[in-house]
């Protein structure tokens, strides 16, 4: 049986912390790297529902990709769900590392997962890494599919790929517009940067989550009269889900066991029109 310590090098050579953004929070949030792990629950969030899965499976780790003591602290007192789930974890056994931004960006990474759960090729990052020489580390992805299809048997076929949300998943532009060349970024991206990267791209399609009103309606104003993108809006955890069994794999083969969590963590319980 592992010790912690070796799994979190294997995670952190995947998605080094050094490549997280300056305001996030990644790395390990509770735990001691001394001890021995047998099972690892990944998931999207940290919230009440995903620590009872871990806590009732026996989890020893759990890796979330959004943080769960994202803004500093100066304690965690039980008194709020934040400090109730660190003293949870603490009581049962269970460390909890976070790879967030640092899995955005890396290869394969969240963007990568996203793009081969739609069927498509995976190429060059939307906005590469600075930092890296390669060129192949960075936000989104760029993919294509192998034939082109109308937007709206595209809108389906992402509605097919990814959980079942109560928002579900949405589309702007002509419903008959035909689609091959897209652009993926999982999570919110809705970045000025990261749309006009897509539309000087001249992809057919950009899937992303949390899309606002001004930069949709923005972006298919533009659309209309100098060219650009239709816009498929995901809801923010099901763009993310698809990286748990790309992270999950990284430890396949040896002595832990691993499992992906199924249960929607979306914030969202319900959709009328």
């Amino acid at each position: 049986m592992p010790e912690l310590a070796e799994l979190l090098a294997v995670l952190d050579a995947a998605y080094p912390p050094a490549h997280a953004q300056s305001w996030d929070a990644v790395g390990l949030v509770c735990g001691d790297p001394g001890a021995q792990v047998d099972k690892v629950l990944f998931a999207v969030d940290p919230v009440d529902a995903v620590l009872n899965e871990a806590l009732e499976w026996g989890a020893q780790l759990l890796v979330t990709h959004h943080p769960l003591l994202l803004k500093a602290v100066n304690g965690v007192p039980a008194t709020n769900f934040k400090g109730r789930n660190v003293h949870r974890l603490i009581r049962g056994g269970c460390a909890l590392l976070t790879a967030h931004t640092n899995a955005d960006v890396a290869r394969p990474g969240v963007s990568d997962a996203l793009a081969e759960a739609l069927g498509l090729s995976v190429g060059d990052p939307i906005l590469p890494l600075p930092a890296d020489a390669t060129g192949r580390l960075g936000l989104g992805r760029y993919g294509e599919l192998p034939e082109a299809e109308p937007l709206s048997a595209f809108t389906a076929r992402v509605a097919r790929a990814l959980p079942a949300t109560a928002s579900g998943v949405r589309a702007a532009g002509d419903p008959d517009r035909p689609i091959r060349r897209v652009a993926v970024c999982g999570g919110a991206g809705d970045d000025r940067e990261l749309l006009a990267a897509v539309r000087a791209a001249g992809v057919d399609a950009y899937v992303t989550a949390d899309l606002r009103h001004h930069p949709a309606s923005e972006a298919m104003e533009d659309a209309r009269f100098g060219g650009g993108p239709a816009l498929v809006d995901v809801a923010h955890f099901a763009s993310e889900w698809p990286w748990l069994s790309v992270a999950a794999g990284l430890l396949a083969g040896g002595t832990v066991e691993t499992r992906v969590s199924t249960l929607v963590t979306d914030p969202w319980t319900a959709h009328s029109r």
